[in-house]
């Protein structure tokens, strides 16, 4: 067989892998020019019932496929090239909102159907008029969404097939009237697919109070975090977060999404980055949607390595060659760990995901291990070079070595041999590193030095105040045991 006729081939078994489970052929073409080789696990359990028409429920988390799978479904369904919308997606962010209809648009690349983003925090009146020229789908978010019906631009009386998007998220972010007014906007007799990454009770009776006997469809969580995405956690406390953190950008030079808690700290640490020259860029809910837009641009191109963001980016920020996932704060649940460190490993790509861990944090990772049958590795912060010079230099961290009592380990060079007993030693650690009576723990006295326990408050007194004293001439010396 000729080249040729071999590449033929190949491209009609990859366009069969899809078609064989129903998923019709133009749309099979188009995930084949989108590089797809075969169908996910959501796909190959969701598609064939979607096509049946069956309304269902499925438990999914982001990146296992599941907006191919809907699309697919909603591309297979409704008719292409009308005025009025015939499908509706809802989804809880403008990023998603985005990422679904760019998706949607290539899928549909050979069946014409026109999707439309429709969210907040955009110009209004720009959407009014993509909409008033007609679509059949729209991709929006909640609150936009209603805002549009509300005004009589959006008419949703033609919608034969709704979905909506990480339900779960969406409640979570208090969106349950505006959703209950778009479905009570639509007709009653419609096909509903409802995703979520978690099954929680309100997500349960959303999907039985608004569709007809639902086909339940679950992936387990062995399918959802992908064996190509390898996961490590660093032992470190918090004030030596930015020197790990910089340490692997100068040694690792990932293309990395960096995640933090709250939109202060991701403002804190782009401040603190940049003023040390890095090619990185932030994104939270705060920002107008101008800005997010021109970062997440960025951050695709080559100008951007790193990008700082709050959860708002774990929900539908798609791209392929992100190699590293910096949990610089770790979540305290399992569901934001699998969605954040899910941004990684994509196109089947091999992918790293790093949890900076503190010491009253070691529980979430065994707590983790234990609910997914995950491993997560420890790992040292990388090594620099020999003569290399750290960007942020380290520090001691009392919290992170110090007890259950929050007592640290100090070597003090005095012992018996000076003439020293517990009490006297203590006295005058006490008296010259301006220390309280209860600040002082257990001592061990030893012939040439001593092992003292000192409370964290106290650790720098112990190192600045107490090594400019002297005992009869001789200089204090003062060692932290970090062990």
């Amino acid at each position: 067989m000729s080249v040729t006729g071999s590449c033929f081939r190949s491209v009609i078994d990859m366009i069969s892998n899809f078609t064989e489970i129903g998923i019709p052929e133009d749309i099979a073409k188009a995930m084949d020019d989108m590089g797809w080789s075969e169908p996910t696990p959501i796909q190959v359990s969701a598609v064939p019932m979607g096509l049946e028409g069956f309304d269902m429920f499925a438990q999914a988390q982001t990146g296992t496929g599941k907006t191919g799978a809907y699309g697919s479904i909603v591309l297979g369904t409704i008719p292409a090239q009308k005025k009025v919308p015939s499908a509706i997606i809802l989804v809880p962010t403008r990023e998603l909102a985005n990422q679904v209809a760019g998706e949607l648009t290539k899928l549909s690349k050979y069946t014409n159907h026109v999707t439309l983003p429709i969210y907040g925090g955009a110009s209004i009146e720009g959407q009014i008029k993509k909409l008033q020229k007609g679509c059949d789908i729209v991709a929006g978010t909640p609150g936009r969404v209603r805002d549009m019906v509300t005004r009589g631009i959006l008419n949703l009386t033609e919608i034969t097939t709704m979905v909506l998007d990480e339900a779960d998220r969406m409640l979570d972010m208090g969106f349950i009237e505006d959703i209950e007014y778009i479905l009570k906007a639509m007709p009653s007799k419609r096909h509903t697919l409802l995703f979520s990454a978690t099954m929680q009770e309100n997500v349960k009776q959303l999907a039985y109070d608004y569709m007809t006997m639902p086909k339940e469809i679950s992936v387990s969580q062995d399918e959802v975090v992908l064996d190509n995405i390898k996961q490590y956690y660093i032992s470190v406390g918090r004030r030596n977060k930015s020197w790990a953190l910089c340490r692997i950008l100068d040694i690792d030079k990932p293309k990395a999404l960096i995640f933090c808690q709250t939109k202060k700290m991701v403002d804190v640490l782009e401040e603190r980055l940049k003023a040390l020259d890095y090619k990185i860029e932030a994104i939270h809910g705060d920002m107008p949607q101008f800005k997010r837009e021109r970062v997440l641009k960025d951050f695709k191109g080559e100008g951007v390595d790193v990008l700082i963001a709050t959860d708002v980016a774990a929900r539908g920020l798609d791209i392929d060659d992100i190699t590293y996932v910096i949990n610089y704060d770790m979540p305290d649940d399992i569901d934001t760990y699998i969605h954040r460190i899910g941004r990684t490993g994509r196109a089947g790509k091999e992918g790293i995901a790093v949890s900076f861990v503190t010491s009253e944090e070691k529980h979430l990772v065994k707590e983790f291990e234990m609910r997914t049958g995950m491993d997560i590795q420890k790992r040292d912060v990388p090594e620099a070079e020999e003569g290399t010079k750290d960007t942020i230099r380290k520090v001691v961290d009392y919290d992170q070595i110090s007890d259950v009592f929050g007592m640290c380990k100090f070597e003090v060079n005095l012992g018996k041999n000076d003439g020293f007993k517990k009490v006297s030693l203590a006295d005058f650690i006490i008296r010259n590193a301006r220390l309280r009576d209860v600040a002082i723990g257990k001592i061990q006295i030893g012939d040439d030095s001593s092992i003292v326990e000192v409370h964290k408050d106290f650790g720098n007194r112990m190192t600045m105040d107490l090594t400019k004293a002297k005992f009869k001439s001789k200089k204090i010396m003062v060692r932290v045991i970090q062990d």
